[in-house]
């Protein structure tokens, strides 16, 4: 097993929560390496938070490879994920693998698809070659034209039920983490305990092994958030407190400061 990996799973045991955020240039990377964070998710959140789209679905994987190199530049220690993008996967196992290997030829440590108990066999495929898989379940962001819009799931007894069997099957072909999106904080307490396999929480309560926050939420920079996610600072205000006194010093000839010969 990974290093970096078996470090997160004894944490698991022994209840040592970890930290994630999303990261999608070399800067952004830095700045967490610098600051302590655990790992990094080049996800195909970009599409949204960068690109401005209004869903994930347009990302291909030439960008997700391309964001994944200058991410793993500065990510230091940090353990390094990478969305596999819609329609790169899907079709089966060799689909998912010849994906992957692109993702893992420019850095990245481990691989998230999305999907419940149907992926399991493509899991099992990858994992079985090496590849470490990072699963996602719950609120699936590339599934969102089939949900209609950005739900939470697993909140009845029938579809409960069915997220723990999902994360079980995941876990048993050799996922080596799982992601829980947006489902009831008891439902994503339950599968902690359930898996041996850390999980990685986002708008799933307190009680998974890791949370994960997109970079650009956390920073207050997004143009909208999820209502689960927290601004740690408001900074779209401060970059534009910053823009506004340069056009201002450029305006009284305040820059750049004479020089005297």
């Amino acid at each position: 097993m990974h290093k970096k990996i078996a470090r997160w799973v004894q944490d698991k045991q022994n209840g040592i929560k970890r930290a994630v955020v999303t990261a999608y240039d070399y800067p952004l990377a830095c700045c967490a390496a610098a600051a302590g964070v655990h790992g990094v998710l080049v996800g195909d959140s970009l599409g949204m938070v960068v690109t401005g789209a209004d869903d994930t679905l347009g990302v291909t994987l030439e960008q997700m490879a391309y964001h994944t190199r200058m991410v793993v530049r500065g990510a230091g220690d940090c353990l390094v994920f990478a969305d596999l993008p819609f329609g790169t996967y899907e079709k089966g196992p060799e689909q998912a693998w010849d994906a992957a290997a692109t993702l893992l030829r420019a850095g990245a440590d481990v691989i998230k698809l999305e999907g419940g108990a149907e992926m399991a066999p493509t899991v099992a495929f990858c994992a079985e070659r090496g590849v470490n898989i990072c699963a996602h379940i719950g609120l699936t962001p590339q599934r969102v034209r089939q949900w209609g819009s950005f739900q939470q799931q697993g909140t009845d007894a029938d579809s409960a039920r069915r997220l723990q069997a999902d994360a079980g099957a995941l876990a048993e072909a050799g996922a080596r983490f799982v992601v829980l999106e947006a489902v009831p904080d008891a439902l994503a307490a339950d599968i902690t305990r359930d898996i041996a396999i850390p999980t990685i929480g986002i708008g799933a309560g307190p009680d998974t092994d890791a949370q994960v926050l997109v970079m650009h939420d956390l920073l207050g920079i997004s143009a909208k958030s999820p209502p689960f996610a927290r601004r740690y600072i408001e900074g779209s205000q401060i970059m534009r407190d910053a823009l506004a006194e340069y056009v201002r010093d450029v305006g009284n000839n305040g820059f750049p400061p004479r020089r005297k010969c």
